[in-house]
Parts: structure tokens; sequence; C-alpha cells
């Protein structure tokens, strides 16, 4: 029996060596040939001791299912597939607690920075489910892969990699234990290393922003990102729009802010739905319902949100969530959670969805998706 026990060890620890040897293993070290570079850069740039990241690197991991989730970020579905993600009975009643517990906070932090605290909770909630799922990546790891390993973002994540490794010098954080998203985006709000650096804030006074722990921290530097990136104080951020005829093309979101005046919406056949004050300048957002093209007049708060992730999708969909919850939390709190058709027909009634024939069996369901973190972002 002994003899037979100790075969059956030496067969599992030999399948074990191959399958590592074999390159199978979940996670490999990195080729320092080339990690040397970046040793060398971080020492020569900031003083870092190049025994001490000689020793961190040699723990570091190429992590193939952040090279894979890379590939796939959420913002590629289409708007109706990606809204069911994120507009959703529960995530709207979890905003809904959250605003209640934190209120005392989301009132001090939205006076301070000027920014609509149902945004804030929509964030964290678009985020990170409002804390409860803040990435199982080990932070370290991911923005190696991506730095040494995926050419087409290479420098990005190089430089989030240096301010990674700044960040955790400075806070005296253990870059080993810090875990996020596959893109290193960390904490509640998921800030990416050089927004933390930027960005975050210590509202609670404590000696340190603590993205991780601190919700006063986390409100306050979603806040200031929004207030740097040229957040309007009581505007707008989107309304639903009708058009008529194609000469709205030149009006389309592109990427940047905001440019022309919402006069000349009119002209090119582009009609809000709800009366906007003055004549701010205003860009068009078409997004891809189940029924036909979705328009909405996107003003400068929508185009900050994209700051914040740069998709026409993301800003909408946490436009959307904040406007539930905020419905839901300043409304009848005897009311019913909204079913998601609900809220889209309140919010943005059906004539802005540019009308096509039904396909057999489809009909004009405004659904869509969510996921935490589409990408490198904030």
């Amino acid at each position: 029996m002994r003899n037979l026990v100790a075969l059956v060890l030496s067969l599992v620890l030999a399948l074990a060596l191959c399958w590592t040897a074999g390159g199978l293993a979940l996670a490999d070290p990195l080729d320092p040939k080339l990690v040397e570079p970046f040793i060398a850069q971080m020492v020569d740039r900031h003083g870092f001791s190049r025994a001490g990241l000689e020793t961190l690197f040699g723990q570091v991991e190429r992590s193939e299912r952040v090279l894979a989730a890379i590939s796939k970020p959420a913002e590629a579905k289409p708007w109706h597939s990606y809204r069911r993600i994120f507009v959703t009975p529960e995530r709207i009643r979890l905003g809904v607690d959250f605003w209640k517990r934190h209120g005392d906070i989301l009132e001090r932090v939205a006076a301070h920075y000027g920014v609509a605290p149902e945004v804030l909770v929509a964030i964290v909630g678009v985020e990170t489910y409002y804390g409860a799922n803040t990435g199982d990546y080990r932070v370290v790891d991911a923005l190696s892969s991506l730095a040494f390993y995926f050419p087409s973002r290479a420098p990005f994540f190089t430089s989030e990699l240096e301010a990674f490794l700044l960040m955790t010098r400075d806070q005296k954080l253990d870059p080993l234990t810090l875990r996020g998203s596959y893109a290193g985006a960390m904490g509640i709000p998921q800030f990416i290393p050089t927004s933390y650096r930027r960005y975050a804030v210590d509202f609670d006074a404590d000696g340190r922003p603590d993205i991780w722990r601190s919700v006063p921290d986390v409100l306050a530097s979603v806040a200031n990102y929004f207030k740097e990136h040229g957040w309007e104080a009581g505007q707008p951020v989107a309304v639903p729009a009708r058009v008529t005829g194609d000469a709205y093309q030149p009006l389309l979101y592109a990427g940047k802010a905001p440019e022309i005046g919402l006069d000349a919406f009119s002209k090119a056949g582009v009609v809000p739905e709800t009366p906007v004050a003055g004549q701010p300048k205003a860009m068009l957002v078409a997004l891809d319902a189940e029924g036909g093209k979705e328009f909405w007049v996107g003003l400068m708060n929508f185009y900050v949100i994209t700051r914040y992730s740069h998709s026409a999708s993301y800003a909408m969909a946490v436009f959307q969530l904040a406007q539930a919850i905020r419905d839901q939390a300043l409304g009848d709190q005897a009311a019913a959670v909204p079913t998601i058709d609900q809220i889209v027909i309140d919010q943005i009634g059906v004539s802005h969805v540019a009308s096509r024939p039904k396909e057999p069996g489809v009909g004009n369901n405004n659904s869509n998706e969510w996921a935490i973190d589409g990408g490198a972002r904030h």
C-alpha cells in the first residue's frame, strides 16, 4: 500500500511539473529581459532600489486572464445589450440604500464640488456594485502583463505601472497585495494609478486618500475628478432628441468636448424633447437600441462622464442609473422599484427611437447591461 501511495504522489508531482514546463501554467514569471529596462528607468528617474525592484518583479506573474480580458471590453457591446448590465431594479435599489446610508456625506461632497449626488452614487454603482466587486486581479500582475505583453497599449500601461509603484511607495502600501480590475483600476471608484495620484482626496482628513474603505474619500475623489474635467454644477447631462433626415451626421459625438451651439441642431433636423435653457454647446449621441437608433443631445456634463470611461454607452448608463436612483431616493419611498421598461418610458419616452421595420419576433425593447471596468480609464 505504501508503495502504491508513493507511486501516485510521484505521478501527481510529475504531471504538475510537466504542466508548468509545457507552458500551461495559469501564470508565468515575467521575462527579465522585458522588465530590466523598466527597472533601470525607475532607478534613474525615481531613485528606486534596483535590488528591491528585482525582488519585487521576481514575484510578479504574467497573467493570461488579464491579456484575455483586455481584448473583450464591455463597451464593445451594443447599447441595448450594454444597458441590461447597468440599469437594473437591483442596482437601483442598492443605489437608493447607499444614498440613505451616506446621505450626509453625499450632501457635503456635492456642495463642495458641485457634482450631483446621484451621479456620484451611480459611478460607484456601475464601477463596483457599490464596493461589492472591486476586482480580484493582483494590480501589479495586471499592469505588468499589459505593460510588457500587450504591445498596442504598452506605453499607457507602462506609465500606469510607474505611477503604481510611486503610489505604493508614497502611501506605504504593499504592491503585492493590492487587487483591482484586469486593467489595474483600484478601489470602490476604480481609479487607475495616475488618477489616484492626481485626483484622489483625503476628505475624511485621516492622512491618506483611501479609495478602498473610506466612503468620504471615495465620493470626494470621484467628485474631484469630475470637477477637474469641467463638470458644470446644476446643468443637465443629456436630453432625448427627435431626429429627421440625415443632416445630423456632423453633430455626432466623436470623443471630443461639445463645440456646436444648440441653436444649430434644429437646422440639422434635431429637436430636443426636453427644453434646454440657453444655447449651450452640445453634441448628438446615437446609440444602438433594439428598435433602431436612439438619439440624445449630450451636453458638457455628458462629455465629462465619458472622461471617466471613454464610451458614450458608459456615460449613458451612468446617467440613466443616476436618474432612476434619484427618482427613487427623492420620490415616493413606498413606490415599487421600476422595471427597466418603466425606467425607459418614464425618462425618455419612445419617440426618440428612430423607427425601422421590426424583424419577426423582435420588439422595441430598450434593455441593456453592465461590466466592471471596460478598459483603461479614470
